[in-house]
């Protein structure tokens, strides 16, 4: 989950009000300045007199007065490095998943890597990229056949994606699954976490 926050940026010669986000892997700048910063090409970031402050790597100096707390807390996401896939996944070689049809992506074939099993018994979680409906309906029958409470549905980002996030979303939920969970993939994927009904 990112942060959020109203605040007045200096970038280079401008002073203007924002709409400052700070996701996983960028801050965002929204309103009068519209800009983006990845995290990795943010150069020297420092708390400076109650602003969050670093150089982008177009030589600008970009500091936002968020005040010494909300700078010390936003600074200190800044340098933390995000989980890897796997961990926000949560598998692992004592956690492994079970994998449903192809995996096209090689940011989750890297992550699944050494934590899958063959064994649905033993799976915490069903992974699954989806490309069509016929995969939803897939991933829910081997679902039911597992004793694991969790899927993960793997699908195209963005409202122009085939089978996009609100319609997987619905089918699920018709079905008596419950969201609970979102995390980036890649640039073109994205993931959510369904939980099956109590039984």
């Amino acid at each position: 989950m990112g942060y959020e926050a109203q605040v007045l940026c200096e970038l280079g010669s401008e002073r203007q009000t924002v709409l400052a986000l700070l996701e996983s892997q960028e801050l965002v700048l929204r309103g009068p300045l519209r800009r983006r910063f990845l995290i990795a090409c943010m150069a020297a970031p420092r708390v400076d007199r109650g602003a969050l402050t670093f150089e982008s790597n177009d030589g600008d100096t970009v500091a936002l007065h968020l005040g010494d707390e909300l700078a010390r807390k936003w600074l200190k996401k800044i340098q933390t490095p995000p989980p890897p896939l796997a961990a926000k996944l949560g598998i692992g070689a004592h956690q492994p998943a079970a994998v449903l049809g192809p995996v096209t992506d090689s940011h989750l074939a890297q992550a699944l890597h050494g934590a899958t099993t063959e064994d649905s018994g033993r799976a915490t979680v069903l992974v699954v990229m989806l490309h069509s409906m016929g995969d939803l309906e897939a991933a829910v029958a081997q679902h039911a056949s597992m004793p694991c409470r969790g899927v993960w549905l793997v699908h195209r980002k963005g409202p122009d994606a085939a089978l996009p996030d609100a319609r997987i979303r619905e089918a699920m939920r018709e079905r008596g699954y419950k969201d609970h969970k979102i995390t980036g993939v890649s640039a073109e994927w994205t993931a959510t976490r369904y939980a099956k009904p109590s039984q």
